[in-house]
Order: C-alpha cells, then sequence, then structure tokens
C-alpha cells in the first residue's frame, strides 16, 4: 500500500447489482491478458529451467500487445489511448515518483557510507543468530507506526542487503524478511490506508477491527517469529563489520523518525536526500558532482522497475475497460450460499481484484460495497469481514512481482522479484492463517 489523495467512498453495491451478467466468453477474454503474461512467463521460464532467463519487463510487453490486440469494438488509437490512461494515471505516477526519489535517497546514502555505518551499528548490536528475528520486528515496528508497507521497504531493505552481504547469507531471504514484516503494519495499523478504507465500507470501528484481524493473523507472527530464529542459527559472523561513524547514520535515523510522525513519504525521502548531502559534503566523502552523480546512478537504477510499473497499469486499465473485474465480481457472488461460503468469496474478490490492480487500498475500494451487502446478507460480522478484505489484499499484494513494495525492494537490492517471492512466508502464514479463520470459524466471537 501507498499513500495517495482521493475519496475512501467504496462504489455502491447497487452498482454491481445494475451491471449485466457478463457472459463467461466475454469475461475470460477480458481476462486474457493476465494470463497471458502469468503463462508466457513461466512457462518460457519453465523450459529454460532458468526462472531469470525471460525478462519480466519483455513479458508484461507481449501482454500488453495482446491486450491491445483483443480489446475490439474501439479504434486502435482509442484502445492504445485506454492504454496510456493506464500507464500514466495519478496514482501510478506518484509510485514512479517514489521509486526516483527512493533510488536517490538509496544511491546517495550508501555513495556517503550510510548504509554500511547502519550495517554495523546492526552488527555490533545483534548477535549474527538474532539478525533475521530482529530485521522482522524492525520491520513490524515500523510498519505499524507508519502505516506503510513502502516507507518501511525504503527504510530498511537497503540495510538488510548490506548485512546479507557483510555476514554471506542469502540475500533474497533477508530482504523477504522486511517485505513480510512491511506487511504487519500496513495490515493493522490505524493510520494504514487500507485499515482506514476496509473498515469504513464495512461501517465498524478502527479498534473493533483491529482486534479481530490480530487474532487472525498473530499465530502466523509468533510462528514465523520462531522459524526467523531457527534460520538464523546458521549465519556466520562476518569477518570484517565496518566501521561504525554516527555521524552516518543520522539520515537513516532521520527518515525513520519523521516517517513515524506520519510525514508524506516523498517528503521523507527528500529530507533524507537533503542530509545525505550536507552530510556527505561536510564528511568530504564526496562533493556536490559526485552526490549528483550518486543520485543519478540511484535514479537510472529504477528505470526497468518505471517501464513495468507503467506497462502494468496500461494492461490493468484495458482489463478493468473491458470488464474483468466486472466478471469476476457478478461470478463470485452468484455463488455464496452460507456464511462460510460469503466469507470465502470476500476474501476470493478482493484476492482477485488485488491481482488485476496491483494495489491492495484500491482492490478493497472496487469490491467494498458489494463485500458490506454479502456481509448482511448472510450475517457476517462486519469486524471480521473488514479483517478478511485487509489481510487477503495484503497477501495478494505481497506476493505478486509487479505490485510497488516488491519492485521498490527488488530494485534496491539489485534482485529480480521472482528471486525474493520464494521467501515471503509472513504473507504467505496470515493467508493461510486467514485461510483457516474462514474454514475453522475463528475467532469464534466473531464468526
Amino acid at each position: 500500500m501507498y499513500r495517495e489523495a482521493g475519496s475512501l467512498q467504496s462504489p455502491p453495491a447497487a452498482h454491481y447489482q445494475s451491471i449485466n451478467m457478463i457472459s463467461n466468453k466475454k469475461g475470460l477474454l477480458a481476462l486474457s491478458p493476465l494470463i497471458v503474461f502469468i503463462v508466457f512467463y513461466l512457462v518460457l521460464s519453465v523450459i529454460a529451467g532458468d526462472f531469470y532467463k525471460v525478462p519480466i519487463t519483455v513479458a508484461f510487453m507481449i501482454a500488453s500487445i495482446y491486450a491491445i490486440c483483443i480489446s475490439g469494438g474501439q479504434p486502435l488509437q482509442r484502445r492504445i489511448d485506454t492504454f496510456s490512461r493506464g500507464a500514466g494515471s495519478n496514482r501510478l505516477l506518484l509510485m514512479l515518483w517514489i521509486y526516483v526519489l527512493a533510488g536517490a535517497f538509496a544511491a546517495s546514502a550508501k555513495a556517503m557510507g550510510s548504509i554500511d555505518a547502519t550495517v554495523g551499528l546492526t552488527l555490533h548490536t545483534l548477535p549474527p543468530s538474532l539478525l533475521l528475528p530482529g530485521l522482522f520486528v524492525a520491520a513490524c515496528f515500523i510498519s505499524i507506526s507508519i502505516g506503510t508497507s513502502v516507507g518501511t521497504v525504503v527504510a530498511l531493505v537497503p540495510i538488510a542487503a548490506g548485512i546479507a552481504h557483510d555476514t554471506g547469507s542469502n540475500i533474497a531471504l533477508m530482504v523477504a524478511v522486511i517485505v513480510g514484516g512491511s506487511y504487519f503494519g500496513d495490515n493493522l495499523s490505524f493510520i494504514s490506508d487500507t485499515t482506514v478504507v476496509a473498515t469504513q465500507t464495512q461501517g465498524c470501528k478502527m479498534s473493533d477491527k483491529f482486534r479481530v484481524n490480530s487474532l487472525i493473523v498473530a499465530p502466523a507472527a509468533v510462528v514465523l517469529l520462531i522459524v526467523y530464529t531457527i534460520l538464523g542459527q546458521g549465519i556466520q559472523a562476518p569477518t570484517h563489520i565496518p566501521t561504525i561513524d554516527m555521524v552516518k547514520i543520522i539520515p537513516y535515523i532521520a527518515v525513520l523518525i519523521i516517517a513515524i510522525m506520519g510525514m508524506n513519504v516523498m517528503a521523507v525521502l527528500t529530507i533524507g536526500i537533503l542530509l545525505c548531502c550536507i552530510i556527505g559534503i561536510a564528511e568530504g566523502t564526496y562533493d556536490l558532482y559526485g552526490w549528483l552523480t550518486a543520485m543519478g546512478q540511484g535514479i537510472t537504477g529504477m528505470g526497468e522497475l518505471v517501464i513495468i510499473a507503467m506497462m502494468a497499469g496500461g494492461l490493468l486499465e484495458l482489463i478493468s475497460e473491458m470488464g474483468g473485474i466486472e466478471y469476476l465480481i457478478s461470478r463470485l457472488t452468484s455463488r455464496v450460499h452460507s456464511k462460510r461460503g460469503a466469507e470465502l468469496s470476500i476474501a476470493t474478490l478482493v484476492s482477485l481484484v488485488n491481482l488485476c490492480t496491483a494495489n491492495n487500498t484500491v482492490a478493497i475500494l472496487t469490491v467494498g460495497g458489494i463485500a458490506h451487502e454479502i456481509g448482511n446478507r448472510f450475517g457476517v460480522d462486519n469486524r471480521k469481514a473488514a479483517s478478511i478484505l485487509d489481510t487477503f489484499s495484503c497477501v495478494v499484494q505481497g506476493l505478486i512481482p509487479y505490485g510497488v513494495q516488491m519492485l521498490l525492494a527488488a530494485g534496491l537490492a539489485h534482485l529480480s522479484p521472482v528471486q525474493i517471492i520464494p521467501y515471503l512466508y509472513y504473507p504467505m502464514g496470515i493467508g493461510l492463517s486467514a485461510l483457516a479463520a474462514i474454514l475453522l470459524r475463528l475467532p469464534k466471537k466473531y464468526s
């Protein structure tokens, strides 16, 4: 999730009732570009025996061209305009600005030695066996404090990657610990957009939703903390610990503090960049031109992510324009017959729409109205309905390779998103925990 201005009003349920049932043929055709992307990427990767041989940018390009070709009934220029509208939406451009600022901050901080100093402090403070659980707890604390997974990823992924490098650990695992922990707060924080939207659309208090949601995901968090403690036993102490220069740690400390105070993530990153400039030049780490060069390299390094995000935005806009999301909603809501089925349909709806929009806040907004109606019709507790919406949207957002958090983490750590996904234990864990809560009717008081 990332913050954006705009209304938090969910489309009314009556809007979906007024939509004529879309035929299976038309509905599947509308969703087929996403299927083409997944199949193209997976099939070629399996044939090659290597999931890193197929550039994800090419997979999105093929799927985008296919989507423009099949969205008939309109002139070609109109279809291209629709794609361009999605690729250049305000929501997407905000995400791209975050990419640019994050790249500039990460590169300038690294060039002045801020990351090395922070890594050194962490290695001095925590024994090697506690690095994994320590990073997870830090990500959980920061994300619940600032209410955004993006801010947590920006602050901690470079540090995690540096620790992995110095200890000879699996970089993808270290980064996944941060990405997973960032969804702890995204899912539970009182100032998270997903919490605000989920509670507003379901008509319940944030405190009530927090109680139910925490009961659902707490088992997964506790189990995962134990797992990370066990996995961390194999981490070796580094042969060389970077020198701790407390002055160089100031940009990261400042970024964390002002983010926790609730400042906009773009303003946070801008302040971090300026602090790197002041401290780096004052300490003689680089001059003005060295600072500008470092920022330029960081921004350029985010180029591939910008391209992926824009093509994904255009592709998903075409899917929505062709009625793909409406088809999902109409088909799934027609099969609800019980309270358990109602909860499962709410979970499935928000998951599939999140898959199509790559934004958990937008996914909750899209299905919130119909989810509320389903809940009322079958007696689902609105506090549990809000928890289901929020949790499953975070699960999908945390696992898709084209989500803003995953792309940002991959860019900052110089990895492919596919390298990180197998180690995202927290999104997987809360998904299983939430599914068990539905099937086993837990928590009993709210089921």
